[in-house]
């Protein structure tokens, strides 16, 4: 099993009820923060003195408060996890409920689990945790058709960065310019409008304002 696990936490009654259900069911040194920042300096030192993390049990979103940070969510610090390539199994446990920014998680982040905070938290923790550890992967049961039923469009890293200029107010035509300044594929205006329009289909709205709510909803941006 498990020997040394970091939970990653800010809301204290979940936070200390974590650690106590690990503590009770696993033999396995178990370690918390508030922060991610912090977390990922918890793994970093953890690794320098070649005592790593083999598991981290991560909320998504985290409050902000007076205390800088540079890292300011689970997402932020899955993503430094997997762009390092640290070798250790990450469970998400959280409130969100997005079909598209879970199957992200699992697609593009590499997530080893899924479990969604509710009644039955603390159960399918606990069998997320003996999956993973079991080389399997675990998703709270009523997202089990999330994976299964993938949609025929998968947004790439150029409809997102096309999702982040429309927000900061750029045409089209600027978004090409962009494009072709960094030398990205289908760099021409007429490219990016049949992409944006593609972008419209896909989310089922009308126009790029709608567009890109939409996509901050769905925290794609």
């Amino acid at each position: 099993m498990f020997k040394k696990i970091l939970i990653i936490e800010d809301i204290d009654s979940i936070n200390l009820g974590v650690t106590a259900l690990l503590e009770k069911n696993f033999d396995a040194e178990i370690y918390s923060t508030k922060y991610c920042d912090e977390g990922y300096l918890k793994i970093k030192k953890a690794i320098i003195e070649d005592n790593p993390f083999d598991l981290i049990i991560t909320d998504l979103s985290f409050k902000e408060d007076e205390r800088e940070t540079k890292i300011a969510s689970g997402e932020e610090l899955i993503a430094q996890i997997h762009e390092e390539q640290i070798n250790l199994k990450i469970i998400v446990y959280s409130i969100e409920d997005k079909p598209y920014l879970i199957r992200s998680l699992f697609n593009n982040k590499q997530i080893n689990a899924f479990v969604i905070k509710g009644r039955e938290g603390s159960v399918e923790l606990l069998e997320a945790i003996n999956s993973v550890y079991n080389g399997d992967m675990y998703i709270s049961p009523q997202f089990a058709n999330i994976l299964k039923d993938q949609p025929v469009f998968e947004l790439d890293k150029y409809d997102i960065e096309i999702l982040k200029l429309l927000s900061e107010g750029l045409t089209q035509e600027e978004i090409s310019n962009v494009f072709k300044q960094h030398q990205y594929p289908s760099p021409s205006t007429s490219s990016i409008e049949k992409k944006i329009n593609k972008l419209k289909f896909v989310f089922k709205v009308h126009n790029s304002i709608h567009l890109v709510a939409t996509a901050k909803d769905m925290r794609l941006i």
